[in-house]
């Protein structure tokens, strides 16, 4: 088996593990590993490649600089540009810690059987959001389009309108990266990627929320996500209602769960070492 594919059996079986530790972190996974999109590039790496032995080591900064931190972004250098191993991964902002680290593990062990030994790869899920490439996007504002989705119509509703553009207006003007706001029966929700400026995000964000606006029209919810920021919003008769705002789920034991994820990730570590033994051994009995 390559070290890559058994890194990601690892992360599945990670979460074999923690579902057995009891139903509090099952039942929270529900509501933050929701799959929203994903995507690949069309550039492969060859097992056993230098670059496959850097996106490994990049993979698992990510897993574990989750257990402490929203979002972070990592460099593992190579000997070539094409070899170097860029990137991050971004929580939703009102996730406690427990929760961004489950949705980070869940996301890398999924992103492996979607894009199999390509070189770049992004997945979102309800409650975050990876990728990683060979190639620098790290810092770069992209507005690109990358999941459009409109409920059905409401029909022209003069004050439905004017309470969800209120509601979107207000998102607009929060600040920060993550934000999310309400009034009686519409719900709005928006967030920028960390690697973003201030301004860049307000921009970005401001691009997703005019799409909103004219792309989903009277629609009971909508979905705008671009490929460095999103934007949403949902009514009483949205598909997902005020629920979907409210992801967070009072695990309890934050300090257990952190110490839990640590210890899996050093068996991830382990098993990459080992892996990497074994294949030098490999070569040095031929």
């Amino acid at each position: 088996m390559h070290p890559m594919a058994s890194l990601r059996n690892t992360l599945s079986l990670v979460f074999c593990l923690l579902a057995a530790t009891g139903p509090w972190l099952c039942s929270a996974t529900s509501a933050t590993d929701t799959f929203v999109y994903g995507g690949c590039s069309q550039q492969k790496f060859s097992p056993a490649s230098p670059y496959e032995s850097n996106l490994n080591s990049l993979l698992t900064s990510l897993v574990n600089s989750a257990t402490y931190s929203s979002y972070n972004n990592f460099t593992i250098m190579g000997s070539s540009s094409s070899d170097t191993a860029r990137g991050l991964f971004q929580c939703r902002g009102d996730l406690s810690m427990p929760d961004c680290a489950t949705c980070v593990a869940r996301a890398i062990s999924q992103v492996g059987p979607l894009c199999p030994y390509t070189c770049g790869g992004a997945l979102q899920l309800a409650g975050c959001y990876i990728k990683y490439d060979n190639v620098s996007f790290l810092g770069q504002e992209d507005k690109t389009v990358v999941l459009k989705k409109c409920g059905p119509s409401e029909g022209y509703n003069t004050e439905g309108i004017s309470r969800r553009d209120a509601v979107l207006t207000e998102l607009l003007g929060g600040g920060g990266y993550f934000r999310a706001g309400g009034s009686s029966d519409v719900q709005g929700m928006g967030q920028c990627v960390g690697d973003l400026t201030v301004s860049e995000c307000q921009d970005c964000l401001g691009t997703a929320i005019g799409r909103l606006k004219n792309d989903c029209g009277t629609a009971v919810f909508g979905d705008m996500f671009l490929t460095k920021c999103y934007a949403r919003y949902s009514t009483d008769g949205g598909k997902y209602n005020a629920k979907s705002h409210n992801y967070k789920t009072n695990y309890g034991g934050e300090r257990t769960f952190a110490i839990i994820i640590g210890l899996l990730a050093a068996v991830v570590l382990l098993i990459i070492f080992l892996l990497f033994l074994r294949g030098v051994c490999s070569r040095g009995g031929k």
